[in-house]
């Protein structure tokens, strides 16, 4: 996926929340990917998540949060 503010194409925390904010379920499927070879990965999704979770309809990010605890534990 081409971030829209950012010159690279790196996991940092921007790009996963640029991923789960406006991504396509292609981008989706990378995240999840990178994720589950990375623990890394999972750890910044919940460092994003953690930011947009109070606002019950950011739905998405509830989403992302659940799955990267789950894969956490």
């Amino acid at each position: 996926m081409l971030h829209r503010h950012l010159n690279h194409q790196q996991l940092t925390l921007a790009a996963i929340d640029d991923v789960i904010a406006r991504g396509k379920r292609q981008d989706w499927a990378e995240l999840r990917k990178a994720a589950l070879q990375d623990r890394a990965v999972l750890e910044k999704i919940l460092r994003v998540c953690h930011a947009h979770v109070s606002d019950p309809y950011a739905q998405r990010y509830h989403f992302w949060k659940y799955y990267a605890d789950r894969h956490l534990t």
